[in-house]
């Protein structure tokens, strides 16, 4: 086995469903992905990207951590922000945890894996920080 661990900086954004629209010139109906779904899609290719270093795509499965970190509403108190720091304040808010996922294994298709149906295991949690990011490991197989 071998890992890969690499951190989608900012806040975690979820699978935007796909919008429908018109073609300009055709008219015919098409669906377009959400432009801030694609811009996350893009910071996580980039994570990825970096994390690769240049070598090849996986190939066999993998088993996946995701650690999501959401801000802390600048709103609360003192106390309520340190027992969110402290966990014992649980982000039950949007974005949805399997939205955050959707958009990651879709960002990391082609980029480290050759798609996201070679993972097989999936371990993930969602929590409060100062610094909002998503925490992705990646167990694979080499052989």
């Amino acid at each position: 086995m071998s890992t890969i661990v690499f951190t989608v900086p900012g806040a975690p954004v979820g699978k935007g469903r796909p919008r429908v629209g018109k073609s300009f010139g055709t008219g015919q109906v098409v669906l377009r992905t959400p432009e801030k779904t694609v811009n996350y899609e893009s910071r996580i290719a980039l994570a990825g990207h970096e994390a690769m270093a240049g070598a090849p795509l996986l190939e066999l499965a993998c088993a996946v951590k995701l650690e999501i970190y959401v801000q802390i509403p600048a709103s609360w108190s003192k106390k309520k922000q340190t027992a969110a720091l402290n966990g014992e304040v649980l982000p039950v808010t949007k974005p949805d945890i399997d939205n955050i996922e959707k958009a990651i294994f879709d960002g990391l298709n082609g980029v480290v894996w050759k798609d996201d149906v070679q993972v097989t295991d999936v371990l993930k949690k969602k929590r409060y920080s100062d610094t909002p990011r998503v925490v992705v490991t990646v167990e694979h197989r080499t052989s």
